[in-house]
């Protein structure tokens, strides 16, 4: 990282407005979804995911924002943008995190998990809400704007970065080391439920968000005057875009069916997800006498 911040300054460039709005746009839509499908199917540990969705919309209607002050550029809507899309794959993470320990619930595979279920979303969402925290307090101490606060923020950013990188980095070992041993002795609920889909799922999303937080470790490391800072295309190549992929993903394959075969109730069904059918609770009855 660079030695000194005096160069600081918000934009290297004029923030794109036609890729704002459609980024803008496209959150939304994809929240809006999300929203419905929360609503209808109760699957309440969604509720991170959608959000971090909000955060990604708002987020860029900051930069919408800032477009329209170029070059004069003000203090808030900057920092809106840089903190509401710097936080909001934590809150992805946590419903990804969630997701697994009812994967495990549901195929009754805690034998096959290294880390105890009941255990095992504690740690990995409160080192999300670390990182979430660390993230946040860093841009808040930004928000100040002199060289010192800025070099200071920036620093706990990248400590919270690499602590979401640690903890995911150690949750995708356990989704995988859980997923071979499954595979290898599968147990009798795991051979009649459609619970490998959903590990893919969480699997894709996973290397997106790992994807976009080395970038964001690397954009932080090269300091204010980074080349990465210095090109507007890079965040929308290597955030925006990924976690949009990440919402859309949970959309085509949402995690209510999951809910839905261990409680009963509604799951969103079907490609695009906005089909709804009812599990009445047959397959978790199942499960429970088996």
């Amino acid at each position: 990282m660079e030695d000194s911040t005096t160069e600081f300054k918000y934009y290297h460039y004029s923030p794109s407005m036609v890729a704002a709005v459609i980024f803008i746009i496209l959150f939304f839509l994809a929240t809006s979804l999300h929203s419905y499908q929360l609503v209808r199917t109760r699957t309440w540990f969604v509720i991170p995911l959608v959000i971090g969705g909000f955060f990604e919309g708002f987020g860029y209607v900051g930069r919408a924002v800032s477009h329209t002050q170029t070059p004069n550029w003000t203090l808030g809507p900057y920092l809106v943008q840089t903190l509401l899309i710097l936080v909001a794959p934590a809150l992805f993470a946590a419903t990804i995190y969630m997701e697994l320990g009812r994967i495990i619930l549901l195929v009754d595979g805690e034998e096959h998990a290294i880390i105890k279920k009941k255990w095992l979303t504690k740690i990995f969402v409160c080192g999300d809400v670390l990182s979430f925290l660390m993230q946040g307090a860093g841009g808040g101490i930004q928000a100040s704007g002199t060289a010192t606060s800025l070099k200071t923020g920036a620093h706990i950013i990248v400590g919270g970065l690499f602590v979401q990188l640690m903890f995911f980095g150690i949750f995708v070992l356990v989704a995988v080391l859980f997923t071979i041993r499954m595979q290898k002795v599968p147990t009798i609920q795991a051979q009649s439920i459609p619970w490998y889909t959903h590990v893919i799922a969480m699997y894709v999303s996973s290397c997106l968000i790992m994807v976009r937080s080395i970038f964001r470790v690397v954009e932080y490391l090269q300091g204010f005057s980074g080349y990465l800072l210095e090109h507007e295309v890079y965040l929308y190549i290597f955030d925006a875009v990924l976690m949009l992929t990440v919402m859309v993903v949970f959309i085509l394959i949402h995690p209510s069916e999951v809910n839905a075969l261990l409680k009963g109730g509604k799951a969103a069904k079907g490609r695009l997800g906005t089909k709804m059918m009812l599990l009445n609770g047959n397959h978790r009855r199942v499960i429970s006498n088996a």
